[in-house]
């Protein structure tokens, strides 16, 4: 099987939802999206990658998740978007990335591992301890979130829970975008599986964004390349292809797998 994937690269207004929640929307009405495809928003897409917590916190996680639910029940997609959310046990908030069903259900929701602190991100949002995988038509989804591209343990350790598609949304600044393409292809190919880089473009009050958001085959080949502009790539993911070069090049069978750590 395969599915259609499309990753919105959003030049996010700064701290404004509903200003974003419309444009998502004007970006998806211009193309005409395949029903049963995957949706990815950047990290925070909302807000931006704002530490102001009474910014971002405020009617969440409700507000981003009743409009994530509702894109994907319409458009009878699986959408995946970031966001924050307040922390349950301290007044810190939490990174996520929140992932919806054809019916507007919630399927998974991952909380981002290693924070920036070269940000301070971690005096404001409260680290994530558990890597995720769930499953959508033909593949195993491992979702991470920015900063975490720079740790390939975490991958590493999805791709024992049996990922096959690894998905980080992030807002990765331009002036360091070459280490972003970078460290997406090698996690594709040393994990022979899709990766889905999808980043936000422009600029808010600290930093500029250099876009780039990436679909990449499981060899490391490029499928789409956003560019730097605001819109939306898309490419076709056959699930044969993992299966196929995961047989023809069996790297992952001759990882010695007593270095790796346990689950």
């Amino acid at each position: 099987g395969s599915m259609k994937a499309y990753a919105v690269q959003l030049n996010c207004r700064w701290e404004k939802k509903e200003a974003n929640f419309s444009r998502v929307l004007r970006l998806l009405d211009d193309k005409r999206i395949q029903p049963g495809s995957l949706i990815v928003l950047p990290e925070t897409f909302a807000t931006g990658f704002s530490m102001n917590l009474d910014k971002t916190i405020p009617g969440e996680p409700e507000l981003t998740k009743a409009y994530l639910s509702e894109l994907s029940s319409t458009l009878k997609c699986w959408v995946m978007g970031g966001m924050v959310a307040p922390a349950e046990d301290s007044d810190k908030g939490r990174n996520l990335s929140a992932t919806f069903d054809p019916e507007g259900k919630e399927i998974a929701s991952y909380a981002k591992i290693q924070p920036a602190t070269i940000y301070q991100e971690d005096e404001k949002h409260q680290a994530g301890k558990k890597v995720e995988v769930f499953s959508i038509p033909g593949f195993t989804v491992c979702p991470l979130i920015c900063y975490d591209l720079r740790f390939p343990e975490l991958f590493r350790i999805g791709m024992q829970k049996k990922a096959d598609l690894f998905v980080v949304i992030a807002c990765w600044p331009k002036v360091r975008i070459e280490h972003w393409i970078t460290l997406l292809r090698a996690r594709a190919i040393e994990n022979l599986s899709f990766v889905l880089g999808v980043n936000r473009t422009g600029k808010d009050p600290n930093l500029e964004y250099g876009g780039k958001s990436l679909i990449i085959d499981p060899k490391g080949n490029i499928l789409a390349d956003g560019g730097e502009a605001e819109g939306i790539l898309e490419a076709d993911l056959h699930a044969c292809s993992v299966k196929d070069w995961r047989k023809e090049f069996p790297a992952l069978i001759h990882a010695k797998t007593e270095f790796l750590p346990p689950l």
